[in-house]
């Protein structure tokens, strides 16, 4: 019942970035039309980001597949595809012959490097995207190696959700009586995007390009975790100094002892205090004790704990189906209600009831299956 209902959107079977897309619009409401290689992997159950699609199977070389996709191109708002460039041109189901059949598409293309640059055509993964951008460069400790930050930056915030955005802004334009556009994402681009406000920091001499030696990357000792005596960890950001007050007041000092804790040259000495404070007891008396405060002290949850924590419950941040723990739709909206999908469907579970739906007669269908067409 989401926001995007009565939208409906082809998407091109890939890994990474392109199902993260799918997935987030399906779950707002859009209708997914998952298309498949006739022969490709089955999707598990338990994959969830492959959630509330229908899934049509097709040989893609094929012409007679490729004029099938065309015709569902003609009903579709967008499409969305995670090859690297030319692949689309090279079956015929680029930019060009799409829009002609419909001038109001949106054709979303996702990508690392984009679709053009020297590097367009180069393999490439989440940590080689976000190696270019400074955030790579920017993670990690002190004179020590970059720490991947899982694929999160690269192929999920830089890479899916932001086609998520450039579509729903692209439908936005062709709704209010505009025309379809090729919408260009690339992991590259949306990793620098996230990177803006560190480089506006950069910008404004409030970084230092040396990793673990600023603000928010684990240098200060207000912005940092600590190990507690069970050998789990709390996160402790109070940066502001009412809340940095509160964390000493708990903790048993006084903050008017620390005036210079904003100088660099005065956090390890602090960060060793406080680190002797929070070895002398468990991550859960701690965690109870700072609960509610604006102290900013929250436990580091693992991924067992984390769908258990209360306030998690309450809000249903996580979601349970058929065994498979997994994170419910967001954002939240007061009118127009995301929901969970549907499982991941069986490869081609849909191909013959959405090509009736796109106006094909019971004989081309016959005639895809036995050209081994369709599945």
């Amino acid at each position: 019942m989401g926001p995007l209902k009565g939208l409906r959107i082809l998407e091109f079977a890939g890994i990474g970035p392109g199902p993260f897309c799918g997935m987030v619009l399906a779950d707002l409401g859009a209708e997914v039309l998952r298309i498949e290689r006739r022969d490709g992997p089955a999707v598990p159950p338990e994959d969830f980001i492959n959630r509330g699609r229908r899934s049509v199977a097709l040989d893609l070389k094929s012409p007679a597949a490729i004029a099938a996709v065309l015709r569902l191109v003609e009903g579709a708002d967008a499409l969305i595809e995670g090859f690297r460039p030319g692949v689309m041109e090279r079956l015929g189901l680029g930019p060009e012959p799409c829009l002609g059949r419909n001038p109001r598409l949106v054709y979303g293309r996702m990508t690392g490097w984009g679709q053009e640059g020297p590097l367009a055509q180069s393999a490439g993964h989440d940590m080689n995207y976000i190696a270019l951008t400074g955030a790579l460069w920017s993670i990690g400790r002190a004179g020590e190696r970059p720490v991947p930050p899982l694929n999160l930056v690269g192929d999920y915030g830089g890479g899916g959700m932001l086609l998520a955005l450039g579509v729903v802004a692209a439908l936005l334009h062709a709704k209010t009586g505009g025309e379809g556009q090729v919408v260009d994402a690339a992991m590259v681009d949306g990793a620098s995007l996230l990177m803006a406000p560190i480089y506006a920091m950069k910008a404004r001499g409030r970084w230092r390009n040396e990793r673990g030696t600023n603000m928010l990357d684990g240098a200060a000792p207000w912005y940092d975790t600590y190990e507690c005596a069970d050998g789990r960890w709390l996160a402790v950001g109070p940066i502001e100094p009412q809340f940095f007050a509160l964390l000493c007041e708990t903790l048993g000092l006084d903050a008017r002892n620390f005036p210079d804790r904003m100088e660099p040259a005065a956090w390890p000495a602090l960060k060793e205090r406080l680190a002797g404070l929070f070895r002398s007891r468990t991550r859960d008396d701690w965690a109870t004790l700072f609960a509610g405060t604006d102290a900013c002290v929250a436990p580091v949850l693992d991924m067992e704990e984390a769908p258990a924590h209360p306030h998690n419950v309450a809000r249903g941040t996580f979601a349970l189906r058929d065994g498979v723990v997994q994170p419910a739709p967001a954002p939240r909206f007061s009118r127009t209600r995301a929901e969970l999908g549907a499982p991941p469907p069986a490869r081609g579970a849909d191909t013959e009831a959405v090509l009736r739906e796109a106006g094909l007669e019971a004989g081309e269908i016959a005639a895809l299956r036995e050209a081994g067409a369709i599945a």
